[in-house]
């Protein structure tokens, strides 16, 4: 498959994709490379993920970062209460040393956490390291051998190899700095908002019923408005919201009501200094430059 008809085949799925990430996610597939994502929030970095799960009709194995993720939430850890059973069982059958260690710590009492059961599918699922740039720079440590060699090593067990290779996407709102070692393990490619028409492409799949005329102005308008000093710039989801909103109100055409224009804006500002910032008035002279 070409980086075209890769293109093609997630348009066909909702997502539209620019040349520039549909060639850097082909090379990751050919190449087998994590793909790392960077960009502001809400430009459809996660989306992607389950997207390419959806058009090559695989698993999507998702791992949320945070501050204070460990291996224990993101790699595995021991069924301790299972294990403590075992024991005490096996102490009551007169059952003790070796043999009962050897049970515990098989893979029967392993409990798997997103990133060992990415390598232990028989078929090779999508693996979505979501918002890495959340999680301690100690945990990027953990990934290293994972995005290197596709093996997890438990000291109990020893290594445990890939059965087949994961699709890895990484994404980074770019909240720090992620590290050299982690960067060279990976492909890269920065998605930024999309230009008008690739917006409007993106709301015509999601919202296929749209009106041509109001379609175009909503994308107009949420153009305009991130060119606005907002704390918070709306990004794709929040358009598609917007648009959901303004049909569900009835409207037809953004410059008929800026008062019911400005009850559909909590769609696109999240935050009170950016709905005290767009006011009515405001809002009615975005909506009229964006007719």
């Amino acid at each position: 498959m070409t980086w075209k008809h890769l293109q093609t085949a997630l348009a066909d799925d909702g997502y539209v994709a620019s040349d520039d990430l549909s060639v850097a996610i082909h090379l990751a597939l050919t190449l087998g490379r994590p793909l790392l994502l960077e960009g502001a929030a809400g430009v459809g970095k996660t989306q992607l993920a389950s997207s390419l799960a959806a058009q090559r009709e695989t698993k999507l194995i998702r791992l949320q970062c945070y501050e204070g993720l460990d291996a224990a939430q993101a790699i595995y850890e021991w069924n301790y209460q299972r294990q403590l059973l075992t024991i005490r069982a096996a102490a009551e059958d007169g059952e003790t040393g070796k043999a009962v260690e050897t049970r515990i710590f098989s893979r029967d009492f392993l409990l798997e956490r997103p990133l060992l059961a990415a390598i232990t599918q028989d078929t090779p699922p999508v693996l979505l390291i979501d918002e890495i740039d959340r999680a301690d720079e100690e945990f990027e440590a953990y990934l290293l051998e994972l995005l290197s060699e596709f093996q997890v090593t438990i000291p109990e067990l020893g290594t445990i190899t890939a059965q087949s290779r994961p699709i890895v996407i990484l994404t980074s709102n770019g909240t720090r700095d992620l590290s050299d070692a982690l960067r060279r393990r990976c492909l890269y490619a920065y998605v930024d908002y999309p230009d008008r028409h690739t917006e409007l492409a993106i709301l015509k799949a999601r919202s296929p019923h749209i009106e041509d005329r109001l379609g175009a102005q909503i994308v107009g308008f949420v153009q305009k408005l991130r060119e606005e000093e907002l704390e918070k710039v709306p990004g794709v989801a929040e358009t598609l919201d917007f648009a959901a909103a303004l049909m569900g109100l009835g409207i037809a055409d953004l410059t008929d009501d800026p008062t019911a224009l400005q009850y559909a804006l909590g769609t696109l500002l999240k935050t009170q200094s950016d709905r005290a910032q767009i006011t009515v008035e405001v809002a009615g002279r975005i909506a009229g430059r964006a007719a």
